[in-house]
């Protein structure tokens, strides 16, 4: 059993603190209150700057096209590019502003529903994302739209492929999420954090659609107008992904708080700890989560990808070839952008490539890895942020076709972007604890079994399998290997 903190290291910071080799032999001699670093600090500045200058530009875009046209006289820059009758920003806005209701709605049913019925909305999840996409094809077929068609017919192949190759992992994902979610829902504070920050996403969707119904309304041609949607879209994925990892530092701490402290009725708490893991997420680490939002979700759905199809190759050495590869590079960039990172800032505030190492190297010498490896939990979210991604495009691209029928996609497209946001804030919540699960798996085994011993019995067998079975592989390579071997010394001589 863990010793009690003293008085000095009650708050959160003594956590952050703590040293790692005392965590993983149980926590004991946790370190005294220290003042946090600042990390990454260049981002911070880079994602500033971004923001306020875009924040502009959306406003300049929006403002010169509402309520009359060229307000600004900016159509004198862009005349040149001029092919399309031009509209106005309130023609379009109200699209955007249902996307936001649709998004947010999705977003909040979600976070309810998750404590009643997660094993089955996920499963769900699962298995339609395939069907809609196909049946989003073909409306898209039907439109005319022939490259959207074909784009989300691939879209469903790969999903339907995934799905697939990663069948028989899906009992074991569903195990981690069900009790990620009963986590979650025994910290009630981490649910209205993210309430929270749906609401300050909402906020800054309000102008980053105003400044896009601008852009659509604009009487420039379809390549202008999507060349600046794109950047708009690149800008509302990144400040997206900021504030969705905010969050997910947010929780990752008091997670591994209530699990270092035996428990959300642990005496050992302190009453501040979440205004404390807020501050530190929004101060110290906030350069870090910057940083780290610009490319950890392109790498692991690339990497998730790649593992579902290596496992389905067989003996096709060429293409087997091709793809280990890849996947040796996707590690590589792995060790280094991981969404485990999030976890280490919150409990020990480091910079994001050191946490993501620590990570990386804390789950290869305890060989968690495995486990981890073997887990689509994170993928099976991300289905559920593009179905509801998915949802609320259809929705406001349904009443755009109904007026607008050249400019639906756009719109489609840009309110969809929206939906996956707003929908993400709500998966956050369990992913945080997910990776939480597995930092404190890792670090100290008995941390998960103080709080759950069948959960933690069912994932020391499940590790103790993929060992085995890793173990099993690495004997079937060299055997080949050397039988290959001896038939090439055989036809030498």
């Amino acid at each position: 059993m863990m010793d009690s903190p003293s008085s000095s290291s009650s708050e959160f910071v003594s956590i952050a603190t703590a040293d790692q080799s005392a965590a993983r032999s149980g926590g004991e001699g946790v370190a005294a209150e220290q003042s946090r670093r600042w990390h990454d600090v260049f981002w911070l500045g880079i994602f500033l700057i971004h923001l306020i200058g875009l924040g502009f530009l959306m406003g300049v875009l929006g403002l010169n096209r509402f309520e009359r046209e060229n307000r600004l006289n900016i159509d004198k820059y862009t005349s040149r590019f001029s092919e399309n009758e031009s509209g106005l920003t309130e023609t379009y806005w109200p699209l955007y502003a249902a996307a936001g209701g649709v998004g947010t709605v999705l977003g909040w049913s979600w976070l309810l529903l998750l404590g009643f019925q997660a094993t089955q909305m996920m499963k769900v999840t699962v298995h339609i994302l395939t069907t809609y996409l196909a049946v989003i094809s073909v409306l898209c077929f039907w439109a005319g739209q022939i490259f959207w068609g074909v784009t989300f017919a691939i879209g469903a192949s790969i999903q339907f492929l995934y799905v697939i190759s990663v069948i028989d992992r899906l009992p074991f994902t569903m195990l981690v999420l069900q009790n990620a979610v009963k986590m979650v829902w025994n910290i009630p504070e981490v649910m209205r954090v993210a309430y929270a920050f749906m609401f300050v996403v909402l906020l800054w969707m309000a102008l980053w659609s105003f400044g896009a119904a601008g852009v659509v309304a604009s009487s420039m041609g379809d390549g202008g107008r999507w060349w600046l949607l794109v950047v708009l879209s690149i800008s509302l994925f990144w400040t997206g992904a900021v504030l969705c990892n905010t969050v997910h530092v947010v929780v990752s701490g008091m997670v591994f708080l209530v699990l270092f402290h035996g428990g959300r009725d642990g005496t050992s708490i302190p009453a501040n700890s979440l205004m404390k893991s807020l501050q530190y997420a929004l101060t110290t680490s906030f350069g870090s989560i910057c940083y780290g939002s610009l490319f950890t979700a392109a790498i692991r759905t690339l990497r998730w990808e790649i593992r579902g199809f290596r496992s389905k190759i067989g003996n096709n050495e060429c293409l087997l070839c091709l793809v280990d590869f890849l996947f040796h590079l996707v590690e590589t960039l792995v060790r280094f952008f991981n969404k485990y990172a999030y976890v280490q800032i919150a409990v020990y505030g480091k910079s994001f490539n050191r946490s993501a190492r620590d990570a990386w190297e804390l789950f290869q010498s305890t060989g968690v890895e495995a486990l981890v490896a073997y887990d689509c939990s994170g993928a099976v979210l991300l289905m559920g942020t593009v179905f509801g991604g998915l949802i609320t495009g259809t929705c406001s691209g349904v009443w755009a076709w109904v007026k607008w029928s050249d400019r639906v996609i756009m719109i489609g497209s840009t309110t969809m972007l929206m939906g996956m946001v707003l929908v993400g804030l709500a998966m956050v919540v369990v992913e945080s604890a997910v990776t939480s699960i597995y930092i404190c798996y890792a670090e100290d085994p008995l941390l998960i079994q103080r709080w759950d011993a069948e959960f933690f019995n069912q994932m020391s067998e499940t590790l103790h399998q993929r060992l085995q079975y890793r173990s099993a592989r690495a004997r079937e390579v060299l055997t080949h290997n050397r039988l290959d071997d001896i038939v090439r010394q055989n036809t030498s001589i």
